[in-house]
């Protein structure tokens, strides 16, 4: 969604964090160079979409499994400068993610037939500092962690092995 200036664009988003046995389940997103890096089951909420709806709808288009939501945990809201965007001259963008503590209920892991996730994987949570991830993850392990009661997470710094 471009504002009327051309000056942000803003994405409504909402992801699901699924946590069982220490593990978390997580997709990893092929890019268009080739690399590749895990984040969250999720993505965009539809026009006149629900965002719990989304959730579920996400986690069965990218991972193949149905899930249930367990609760709200948080929303994150963050602005990406123009200059730190991976495709220079877009304007600054704002992601708003909704994140939701899911459960899976059914279904088998599999790739996302015509899309950009590869595979899912349950990954041992203390694992997760290695790999190159979306900071989506990241903050969605700090909600489910901290479950802090207005459901605002403190920022997460992004670097290292972390991608916007």
């Amino acid at each position: 969604m471009e504002s009327a200036d051309g000056g942000t664009s803003l994405r409504l988003a909402a992801y699901a964090v699924c946590v069982e046995d220490d593990r978390v389940l997580l997709a990893r997103y092929l890019e268009k160079s080739g690399e590749s890096s895990w984040t969250l089951p999720g993505g965009r909420v539809e026009h006149a979409e629900d965002p719990f709806d989304a959730v579920i709808r996400e986690v069965a288009e990218e991972t193949g499994c149905d899930a249930v939501v367990e609760r709200l945990l948080g929303v994150d809201s963050r602005v990406i400068p123009a200059a730190e965007r991976a495709v220079p001259g877009l304007p600054d963008h704002q992601n708003v993610g909704i994140f939701y503590r899911v459960r899976i209920t059914g279904g088998r892991l599999r790739p996302e037939p015509d899309g950009d996730i590869v595979e899912s994987v349950w990954t041992p949570v203390p694992d997760v500092a290695g790999l190159r991830r979306s900071s989506l993850v990241d903050i969605g392990l700090a909600l489910e962690q901290t479950l802090p009661p207005t459901g605002h997470v403190t920022p997460v710094p992004v670097g290292g092995l972390l991608q916007h």
